[in-house]
């Protein structure tokens, strides 16, 4: 993975030096093939006495890091009858700090019908990064496990047509670094993994029984005849991203296009997904960011600086495809059209001016952005210009300070860590405009359209997911759901 630092050593002692090559190349452990499935197509011919799967993939996290791309090799399962099956065993690559709290599907599979007892992984390269005060730094990892056992709270009973289950991965646990985001912070990446039954709701309405929002990827393919289309999600230069076949229907909301007819191979797409009882994928919406399909280099992640390069920013490539193997990438975006994420319907009712500028992006906001990128002016300027700009959901995880109510909205202060993106990203960069005045408060705005999975209570933390926007110097959120904290 090459890395870009485009800035380093700029004003407000805010440095980005090179780190040292990083990816992890892990030996592969090698198992037993009973049955092996891979890629995310929904399309599965199911044996007689087999189930489909769906596997998904998700993440626990606070904010400590920034980006956590790993590739995974291989999932085996092993049932009490002693038998053991390869889940998928052809290298998928995810971004997991883009999957906290948001389970998305990784495979679809066909699997015997059996109680599993354990379970282990194979993963191959990484790349944990976090932000301090002076520097963005792509950690070491050393005396990493290629193989991994995965927890089961409790035995996972393969039965009935269609099923689906979580792989979630605890971020705390699998990366431990002391003395906080420092210059060559280096520790052992041992993942930690937890295997989990996901209930299929009949009309799923979040992320715990079966609805996936903010996926993002570019198609591949589309099927007018029978109402599909196939996009390769967004992955990391070690392992390519899972593969996604989903139909739509007459609820399906488009946005860039009007209808099926518009989509065509090599746009980029983001999207929202509700499993169905057949294990198959229905996209409940589908947004196309540039109909251009020549712009087929997409990357999603946060601003990390703005600055003296005139019309430019800086931004982590948590996720990217196309040309951008980087896992950093300046942009420019003098010509670059702005757009909030079509996945929130309700930001005309905020009970303030949600808007988002490209040219005055917030530090630390999370974006999604289209360019077309030559490997020469990739090399030749270190700069890519930008041809859309879209604000996307992040998820920050926080201690609820107060509660409130405002224009139909129930309002949570929520206040940040420390080392929370927002605050050290403020302090790096202070007296620059665009900066937060008040960087490690959030604003959570939540109304009836927000999933709340759990009891929300002053003086705990919780995780919120949403539009951040910087409404001059306050931090608002615009929530789509709120989950469990992750300790602090």
């Amino acid at each position: 993975m090459r890395s870009h630092f485009p800035f380093a050593g700029k004003p407000g002692n805010f440095s980005l030096p090179v780190p040292r090559p990083l990816l992890a190349l892990l030996a592969v452990f090698c198992v037993a093939v009973v049955l092996s499935g891979c890629g995310g197509s929904s399309s599965q011919t199911v044996q007689p006495g087999a189930t489909t799967v769906v596997v998904m993939a998700s993440s626990t996290a606070n904010d400590a890091l920034v980006a956590l791309p790993l590739t995974l090799q291989s999932l085996t399962l092993k049932s009490q009858s002693g038998n053991t099956v390869t889940v998928f065993s052809t290298p998928i690559g995810a971004e997991y700090i883009h999957l906290n709290g948001n389970p998305q599907p990784l495979v679809t599979t066909s699997i015997p019908q059996d109680t599993y007892v354990s379970a282990f992984a194979v993963f191959g390269g990484a790349s944990p990064t976090c932000v301090g005060l002076h520097l963005v730094n792509s950690a070491l990892i050393s005396g990493s496990t290629p193989v991994v056992t995965v927890n089961l709270p409790q035995p996972i009973q393969v039965t009935g047509t269609a099923m689906a289950i979580d792989l979630d991965l605890d971020v705390s646990q699998s990366f431990q670094f002391a003395g906080g985001c420092t210059l060559g912070v280096s520790a052992p990446l041992n993942p930690t993994f937890t295997l989990t039954t996901m209930d299929i709701a009949a009309q799923p309405t979040n992320s715990t029984n079966g609805r996936s929002v903010g996926m993002d990827g570019v198609i591949t393919a589309v099927n007018a005849a029978n109402g599909t289309f196939t996009a390769n999600g967004l992955g990391q230069p070690a392992g390519p991203g899972a593969v996604w076949q989903a139909s739509i229907n007459g609820s399906t909301v488009f946005s860039g296009v009007n209808n099926l007819s518009g989509l065509s191979a090599g746009l980029p797409v983001d999207m929202d997904i509700s499993l169905q009882p057949d294990g198959s994928l229905l996209a409940t919406r589908v947004a196309v960011i540039d109909t251009n399909t020549a712009n087929v280099d997409i990357l999603n992640g946060e601003v990390l600086y703005q600055g003296d390069r005139p019309s430019s920013l800086l931004a982590l490539s948590n996720l990217a495809a196309g040309a951008v193997s980087e896992n950093f990438a300046s942009v420019g975006y003098a010509q670059a059209a702005s757009q909030i994420s079509s996945q929130f319907p309700n930001v005309k009712n905020l009970p303030f001016p949600a808007v988002f500028q490209a040219a005055s992006a917030t530090l630390g906001q999370n974006l999604l952005v289209a360019a077309n990128i030559s490997s020469a002016a990739e090399f030749s300027t270190n700069s890519f210009p930008a041809t859309t700009v879209e604000l996307v959901p992040q998820t920050i995880n926080g201690t609820v300070t107060a509660v409130s109510a405002s224009g139909g909205f129930t309002v949570y202060t929520v206040t940040l860590a420390p080392y929370d993106l927002f605050p050290i990203l403020a302090a790096a960069n202070a007296g620059q405009s665009g900066v937060p005045t008040a960087p490690n408060t959030v604003q959570v705005y939540a109304d009836s359209s927000t999933a709340v999975l759990t009891p929300v209570s002053t003086g705990s933390v919780f995780r919120f997911y949403g539009l951040v926007f910087n409404d001059n110097g306050t931090l608002r959120m615009d929530c789509a759901q709120i989950a469990a904290g992750v300790a602090e």
